[in-house]
């Protein structure tokens, strides 16, 4: 018999339980992708047996789409932060930063989301569509109505986002070719602080005002 006590304790077990399966997932897909991982790689990675981990998953496909939805939450944090009352290069460039503190922090994490673009998004698409579409739009005419206001030059917001993130994430997917061109000079942690002063001066000297 079970009393009150019992379960809080079951809970918290289980969604630690689940913490962990979702941390070796992590690992095991960004490694290998989707279709090149197993729920056996899953289980041995996280260091408990199949039966067990299927428990708390039934499929591969719910882990990684538990991972997938994490992940585009915390993608979007720093584009939802782009406030429209602010101005607008220090807006941007606090923008430029979080995306380089987030290659930075969270390599595994984007490439996840890379290997699942370079397949098609099979297993996502609703989500670009729905919920990415929608605060990439809103920030759009953010960006706009900056224009408008004569407080930043003239350029399509979708392509400076996308910009944006292809230059930030550069540092995330492709760390192994960064650090080796780099060298060992130049390739430690201080190349994060390169590149958002080199990419400061990129976007944000092209988006000043023409007087």
């Amino acid at each position: 018999m079970t009393t009150s006590t019992d379960a809080p304790r079951r809970t918290r077990i289980q969604q630690e339980k689940r913490e962990l399966i979702l941390e070796a997932a992590l690992e095991v897909f960004s490694t290998n992708g989707f279709r090149g991982s197993t729920i056996d790689q899953i289980a041995e990675a996280a260091g408990m047996s199949k039966p067990n981990l299927l428990y708390y998953f039934r499929r591969k496909e719910d882990i990684h789409e538990t991972l997938m939805q994490r992940l585009l939450d915390t993608w979007l944090a720093p584009l939802r932060e782009l406030d429209d009352i602010g101005d607008p290069l220090t807006e941007l460039r606090s923008y430029i930063r979080r995306k380089l503190e987030m290659a930075r922090d969270f390599p595994r994490e984007s490439r996840l989301f890379a290997n699942e673009i370079l397949q098609g998004a099979p297993r996502i698409m609703p989500l670009l569509t729905g919920e990415l579409k929608t605060l990439v739009d809103e920030k759009a005419a953010v960006i706009k109505g900056w224009m408008r206001a004569g407080k930043i030059a003239r350029t399509d917001p979708w392509h400076l986002i996308f910009s944006i993130w292809a230059t930030t994430q550069h540092y995330a997917d492709f760390d192994v070719q960064v650090r080796a061109v780099l060298g060992a000079d130049r390739g430690g942690d201080g190349r994060f602080e390169d590149a958002a002063r080199f990419l400061e001066q990129l976007f944000l000297d092209g988006l000043k005002p023409k007087n």
